[in-house]
C-alpha cells in the first residue's frame, strides 16, 4: 500500500456518473494488536464465524463471503484525531435477528447504545480494541431519515417529526424473540456489511472522490454537521463521510490500529472496468491486486474495488 500516492480528484464539470445500482459493500480489513483477543470478541460476543486463520491473520463472517478480515501487528496503537474508520455497520436481515444480537450483548454486559433512527433500528459499540461498530436492521415502514436544509431530519410514518436519534424501545424489539431463540447462535447467513463511516480530512474532497469519480450517488451533505452520505441504487447510505476527527486531520501512521481498507463490490467486471476508467482518467494512483483495484481517497483511506463472481 505504500506505493500509492496522495491525490485529490479534479472537480468534474460534467454531471457525476452514477455507479451501478447493484453495487454494495464488501469486507472490511482491520489492523489489530492482539488477534486472539479480537477473535474472542467477534466470535463470542458478536457471533461471527471463523472462516480461516493463518499466521497472524484471520477471516470472519456468516459462513459465506468474508465480512471482516483481521491482520495482527504487534505493538499497533490507537492514534486519535486522524482519518480512518469511524465505524463498520453490520446489517442484520430483520428485527428478530438484531434483537438476538442486542440481547446477547446485554447478557454479556457488553456496553452498547441502542438507538432508533426511525428508518433503522441500531446499536453502537466498540470492539475489543476500540474500533467502532454499528449493528442494525432496516425499518423503513417506521418512517424516513434524511438531510434536509443542512440538518438531519427524521419523520415517523404518522408524519410526526423526530431527531432520528431516539433511545431504542428495546422491550418492543425483544418482543420479536421467541422462547426457542438461543443467544449463543452465530449470526445468520444473510448478515452483511451494510455501510462504512469514514473520518476524512475534508468532506468536499471526499464527495468529489466518491461521488464525482467513483460514482456513488450523493444522498445528502450537511455543512453544519460536517458530514455527507453517498450510496448506490437509492440506498440511504453505503458510505458516511465526516470530519469529526478534525478538519484537515492527517492520516494515521503505519503502525496504527484500525482500517487497512474497505471493499466496494461491483456487480460485474463490466461495471468494474467503467469505474477503473474513471479512476485512471482522474489521475488517481491505483494498485492492482488479486482481488481487484486498490486506491486511496484524498484522506488516505484505502478502498478496494472488486466485482462479484458467480463463486462468491
Amino acid at each position: 500500500m505504500n506505493t500509492l500516492t496522495r491525490t485529490s480528484p479534479t472537480p468534474m464539470a460534467a454531471p457525476a456518473p452514477s455507479i451501478h445500482p447493484a453495487t454494495r459493500m464488501g469486507h472490511v480489513h482491520l489492523t489489530v494488536a492482539d488477534l486472539d483477543r479480537q477473535l474472542t470478541f467477534y466470535q463470542n460476543v458478536l457471533g461471527f464465524k471463523l472462516h480461516r486463520r493463518d499466521d497472524g491473520s484471520a477471516r470472519l463472517g456468516a459462513g459465506g463471503e468474508d465480512l471482516l478480515r483481521l491482520t495482527e501487528v504487534r505493538g499497533a496503537r490507537r492514534v486519535r484525531g486522524r482519518t480512518g474508520l469511524y465505524h463498520v455497520a453490520v446489517l442484520f436481515p430483520g428485527r428478530r435477528e438484531l434483537a438476538r444480537a442486542i440481547a446477547r450483548l446485554f447478557s454479556l454486559r457488553h456496553l452498547n447504545h441502542p438507538t432508533d433512527h426511525i428508518m433503522t433500528k441500531t446499536t453502537y459499540l466498540d470492539d475489543a480494541e476500540g474500533n467502532g461498530l454499528e449493528l442494525y436492521a432496516e425499518s423503513p415502514e417506521d418512517g424516513t431519515f434524511e438531510i434536509a436544509g443542512d440538518a438531519f431530519a427524521a419523520r415517523r410514518a404518522d408524519g410526526s417529526p423526530s431527531d432520528g436519534r431516539e433511545p431504542l424501545d428495546v422491550e418492543a424489539l425483544f418482543a420479536h424473540l421467541t422462547p426457542d431463540d438461543r443467544l449463543d447462535q452465530p449470526i445468520p447467513a444473510d448478515t452483511k456489511i451494510g455501510h462504512v463511516h469514514l473520518h476524512v480530512a475534508a468532506v468536499d474532497d471526499a464527495v468529489r472522490f466518491y461521488h464525482g469519480v467513483i460514482g456513488f450517488d450523493l444522498m445528502g451533505q450537511s455543512r453544519a454537521y460536517q458530514a455527507a452520505f453517498v450510496s448506490a441504487g437509492g440506498y440511504h447510505h453505503h458510505l458516511g463521510l465526516n470530519t469529526w476527527a478534525g478538519h484537515g486531520a492527517p492520516p494515521p501512521p503505519p503502525d496504527s490500529l484500525g482500517l487497512r481498507y474497505f471493499t466496494v463490490a461491483l456487480p460485474d467486471q463490466v461495471e468494474f472496468d467503467r469505474v477503473l476508467e474513471r479512476v485512471r482518467r482522474a489521475g488517481i494512483a491505483v494498485v492492482e491486486t488479486e482481488e481487484g483495484l486498490l486506491a486511496r481517497d484524498p484522506s488516505q483511506n484505502n478502498v478496494l474495488m472488486t466485482w462479484v463472481t458467480k463463486e462468491s
